[in-house]
């Protein structure tokens, strides 16, 4: 398996998955998670067309030969083998001679930016189309056009991708990315990039927790793995949709839609705590996959981190999204972010005071100083913290906002306090 360790190793990855014209379905997204099957062995799972996902249906499988609109004289003026959003994705298969006139409506440009090709898509709507540069489009004369699109729309299936790290515990954090889209590098090959390494690194780890990481087609795929899902949900403790971490932005988390759950602690402590520019935003039903995790009928603990979001930049579902616009430093600095998320989620333990009435001798017990009258060592005050504060509500991460001191010195106290007898960890029960 590939190893990906540094920002060039990611941004490697990034370049060999940019040219690939991934869709909902098809056998775009299948080359895609076998690829990142070279790195984590990925199990993948297919829903086939037709069947029912809640409100919703998967489609029949798309794939793409080749898609071209000529001219009268035989000049190719768009072709989808020189970029992968020529096309609407999920055209349907066409040949036919059109004048100008009667491809209005199925030319789509970018206005703002007319050297832009924007992304467009029909996934549940039979329709064709292509997508181009504005000032293309102002160069076509009236006259016939021949149109030719190498498509096909069959029975087929969904495919996912899906990893599962068993820890110690049965209960489950969730990492979400999404697969679907073709030649965008921010939106989502970061994502997909920065998500196989994290998944790659935490595999060599002991773990707390069980960590289950899912790639799938945006929407559709979300609610499939839901559907597949359903019975075992009440063991995710906590979750996490990645995406968009190749650009220079600061990091930008989207809550869940409870608001308060741990995960909507834990993120922001960490990102701000490595750049202070990092922001903090509240649930809305818009977005990524956090849409359908969220739903009232589900309501995961599940937030969101992205560098730039979603409609956030100017480059967003456009060929200006391309590699220029990532870089292997900033993918790296999201993997750290990453990691460092995954070591405040395992550590954030909670713990109950089992002698609770005044303050226990540490002396005796060899965890404190012989000589008094000196101020306690950073050691024996971070002892004091979480013996004062573990009343079986406070987690780690609360008892580090309030003390002011750093959650890996209060998890060694713990672990000290918990050998000697005084704590005790509170274990929750889940369902599933």
């Amino acid at each position: 398996m590939s190893t990906l360790t540094s920002g060039a190793d990611l941004m490697a990855l990034a370049m060999r998955l940019y040219p690939i014209c991934r869709s909902i379905t098809g056998n775009g997204l299948r080359h895609t998670l076998r690829m990142l099957g070279q790195s984590i062995p990925l199990k993948l799972i297919e829903t086939p067309s037709g069947t029912a996902v809640f409100d919703w249906e998967v489609p029949p499988e798309w794939n793409i030969e080749g898609a071209r609109l000529i001219d009268s004289s035989g000049r190719t003026v768009v072709d989808f083998a020189d970029h992968n959003l020529h096309i609407v994705n999920y055209s349907e298969p066409v040949s036919a001679t059109l004048s100008l006139e009667d491809l209005h409506g199925r030319l789509h440009t970018h206005k703002a930016n007319p050297d832009w090709i924007p992304y467009r898509t029909s996934y549940y709507k039979r329709n064709w189309g292509f997508c181009l540069r504005e000032r293309t489009a102002r160069e076509l004369q009236p006259g016939s056009y021949r149109v030719e699109i190498q498509s096909s729309l069959q029975p087929g299936s969904l495919t996912y991708g899906e990893l599962l790290l068993p820890g110690a515990s049965r209960d489950e954090v969730l990492v979400f990315t999404h697969a679907c889209h073709p030649s965008l590098a921010n939106d989502n090959v970061s994502g997909l990039a920065v998500t196989t390494a994290l998944a790659q690194w935490l595999a060599d780890r002991p773990r707390r927790y069980s960590w289950r990481f899912v790639f799938a087609p945006g929407t559709i795929g979300s609610l499939c793995w839901l559907r597949n899902n359903e019975s075992n949900l009440g063991r995710i403790s906590h979750g996490l949709v990645l995406g968009l971490l190749g650009d220079q932005a600061a990091w930008t988390y989207k809550k869940s839609r409870r608001g308060d759950a741990d995960i909507d602690a834990i993120v922001p402590w960490v990102i701000r705590g490595l750049d202070p520019a990092s922001r903090v935003i509240d649930f809305e039903p818009y977005g990524y996959d956090e849409r359908q995790l969220c739903s009232p009928g589900f309501n995961l603990p599940v937030g969101r981190l992205n560098r730039s979001i979603n409609d956030g930049y100017p480059q967003y579902h456009s060929s200006a999204d391309d590699l220029s616009i990532i870089c292997a430093d900033a993918m790296a600095r999201s993997l750290e972010a990453c990691k460092a998320i995954v070591e405040a989620i395992e550590s954030n333990r909670r713990y109950i005071n089992l002698s609770p009435k005044g303050e226990p001798r540490l002396g005796k017990r060899g965890l404190y100083g012989a000589m008094g009258g000196n101020s306690p060592a950073d050691s024996e005050r971070a002892m004091l913290w979480m013996l004062n504060q573990s009343d079986g509500e406070r987690s780690l991460l609360a008892i580090s906002q309030r003390s002011r001191m750093s959650m890996p010195l209060l998890d060694g106290a713990a672990k000290a306090l918990e050998a000697a007898g005084l704590l005790e960890e509170v274990v929750e029960t889940r369902l599933g």
